[in-house]
């Protein structure tokens, strides 16, 4: 984290001396910022603490609006729709590169101008504090044994963590019966109540569980371990050959004037750069990061090449 603060700051006094003018009379009104998932989920925990740490740069509001559904077609179609005057942003997620492969919504990643990538997160296999298992090796010879019964709850069906329970299928041959839920709160409560054996979605959704001692992470889906969870192993680690991840970026509609993208690309820096959004979000056990317009759209590229071969190899189906 101290490094992550260097850098932003070392950013920050690099851009400062060319940093664009504002948009002359931009923004006059408060701004909407499309969560196209439900309250309560890692997405938008993110978009919130963004908007309470934008308020001393920003000269309006900034409106956090929730527009779940179809693994976020409907947030995303509604953004890409929208006038593109710099008056309704866009939380992505990966979903809105995994859509068009399953045959939902109108968005694509190339409708949007990106701002900047802010934060990316490995899913994880949680179970409840109190179930059997102790290790991912335990959950694992369970599932094998037991030939589809048992359940993981998701995000919803086709999104990133659906996706990285299907590969888990795929990589292991054990076969588990997913139950998608429209959004990570759901999933989160799906577990807590016992109503599934384990869930597969972002750590950092599921922090004050963790931390209040309801969940145990049993292994992560990222290349190497995440210092929130020193502890929990990877994937990797333990046999299995998939990591994969979801991440969340500022958007805003194809056609967004240059100096309106401009102000929102030096917001999100200064955003970025905040210790107190830092130290926020750090608590939650979200991973930051910092990738700006080139950068963002690099990671969509390969991201999209990943999904157009995976997607239809899984068979999985979005409602």
């Amino acid at each position: 984290m101290a490094l992550f603060r260097s850098l932003m700051l070392a950013a920050t006094l690099c851009i400062s001396a060319a940093a664009p003018a504002w948009a002359e009379g931009y923004p006059s009104k408060p701004v909407e910022m499309i969560v196209p998932w439900p309250a309560g989920g890692g997405t938008d925990v993110i978009a919130r603490v963004y908007a309470e740490a934008a308020r001393p740069h920003f000269a309006q509001p900034i409106l956090i609006v929730n527009r779940p559904g179809a693994i976020g077609s409907i947030g995303f179609s509604e953004a890409a729709a929208a006038r593109p005057d710099g008056y309704k942003v866009v939380m992505a997620t990966p979903e809105l590169l995994i859509a068009p492969y399953l045959g939902i919504g109108r968005a694509s990643y190339e409708n949007f101008v990106p701002i900047a990538r802010i934060n990316a997160d490995p899913a994880s296999v949680t179970v409840r504090a109190d179930a059997p298992w102790k290790t991912i090796e335990e959950f694992l010879a369970h599932a094998r044994a037991s030939a589809g019964k048992v359940t993981l709850s998701t995000s919803g069906n086709g999104a990133i963590p659906d996706i990285a329970a299907a590969a888990l299928e795929d990589r292991t041959g054990i076969k588990f019966t997913r139950v998608p839920y429209q959004g990570e709160a759901p999933a989160i409560q799906a577990i807590l109540a016992g109503q599934v054996d384990a869930t597969v979605v972002a750590p950092g959704a599921m922090n004050s569980h963790i931390q209040a001692g309801k969940l145990r992470v049993l292994a992560v889906t990222s290349a190497q371990r995440i210092a929130e969870l020193p502890q929990v192993p990877t994937l990797k680690e333990r046999g299995v050959d998939l990591a994969i991840g979801t991440w969340r970026g500022l958007m805003v509609p194809k056609g967004t004037p240059p100096d309106v993208v401009a102000q929102w690309r030096e917001l999100t820096r200064k955003v970025s750069a905040d210790p107190k959004y830092q130290d926020t979000l750090k608590k939650q056990n979200v991973n930051l990061i910092y990738e700006e317009g080139d950068q963002f759209t690099a990671v969509m590229r390969e991201n999209d090449a990943l999904f157009k071969r995976l997607v239809p190899l899984l068979q999985v189906t979005a409602k």
